[in-house]
């Protein structure tokens, strides 16, 4: 069974940045995406930042140019740099990945972490 460990969260003030970081346990032969999406209080979760099996990523328009998206191969992690942060970044942030364990595939969330970001 993979499961996601997420760490790397906490309080910032605004301009400040932020690394969180997603580590897959368990049996995985492939991944063929590896996110982060973001939910607010009373909101609904969305996509921050995707790194496909290519490399290629996409953003959401809100974080363009202040966060970045980077996936360790060897280690099978991802990472979220996020600078320039504002207080409308303040949500817990989820971890996704999908792939394959050779026999099965799977999408998996992690358990979130929270960020804050003062107004």
């Amino acid at each position: 069974q993979v499961q996601l460990v997420e760490s790397g969260g906490g309080f910032a003030q605004p301009g400040g940045s932020l690394r969180p970081s997603c580590a897959p346990s368990g049996s995985i032969v492939s991944i063929k995406a590896m996110g982060w999406y973001r939910q607010a209080p009373g909101k609904q979760r969305d996509l921050v930042a995707e790194v496909i099996s290519d490399g290629s990523t996409k953003y959401a328009d809100s974080v363009k140019g202040r966060f970045t998206i980077s996936r360790d191969n060897v280690k099978k992690m991802v990472y979220l740099q996020m600078n320039s942060l504002k207080p409308e970044d303040t949500a817990n942030y989820y971890c996704n990945v999908e792939g394959s364990t050779g026999w099965e595939s799977f999408g998996v969330w992690g358990q979130g972490t929270q960020v804050t970001v003062p107004s």
